[in-house]
């Protein structure tokens, strides 16, 4: 006998704290001021995140059209960048290290459900990406992923498993292709 899903449940339940409901709430109402700034107005925007509760170091560039979904389950390193398009999906925490590259449309989706449980429960889960890493245009990183330092995920590779630092990966899922020269970092 197959078990039937419990859709009713899974849409019932409170997944976020009045906090988060509160955040969410004033994030939807100021986001324009961070979606319809200048391109240039790289101060500004982390001006904005700062004030919800992120972690923006030094000199980071993140464009207009980025995505991110709870700014205060943000934490990005000096010198990095989030690119045109990026959906940052941080149910869980989303730690970003230095000199970090995430490319145009890249999704990090730190959240899903647990199949397993007919009531279908969010679960919230922490990406990592460690300094110097790239994440090529298009990437999608799973819940629950750490990316070691250096890495490159080539454009459009699906990451559901932790990635060594100084590794090229690359495909559906994505697989090792080879080790990263480091000379010139």
């Amino acid at each position: 006998m197959k078990k039937k899903l419990n859709i009713a449940a899974c849409r019932n339940t409170q997944y976020y704290t009045r906090f988060e409901y509160t955040g969410r709430f004033f994030w939807s109402i100021l986001s324009p001021l961070f979606y319809l700034s200048p391109r240039t107005f790289f101060g500004w925007r982390n001006f904005l995140l700062r004030i919800f509760g992120a972690k923006v170091g030094k000199q980071v560039h993140i464009y207009p059209s980025a995505r991110i979904y709870l700014p205060w389950k943000l934490s990005i390193g000096d010198e990095s960048s989030i690119g045109e398009w990026a959906l940052i999906y941080n149910l869980g925490v989303v730690k970003i290290g230095n000199q970090v590259t995430i490319s145009h449309r890249a999704h990090l989706c730190a959240g899903t459900h647990d199949y397993t449980n007919s009531s279908l429960p969010l679960k919230r889960s922490d990406i990592t990406i460690n300094s110097k890493a790239w994440v090529c245009s298009d990437v999608f990183i799973g819940p629950d992923v750490k990316i070691g330092e250096g890495a490159i995920l080539a454009a459009r590779s699906v990451v559901i498993n932790n990635v060594l630092p100084w590794q090229i990966v690359a495909g559906h899922p994505a697989v090792f292709r080879k080790k990263r020269k480091t000379k010139y970092l």
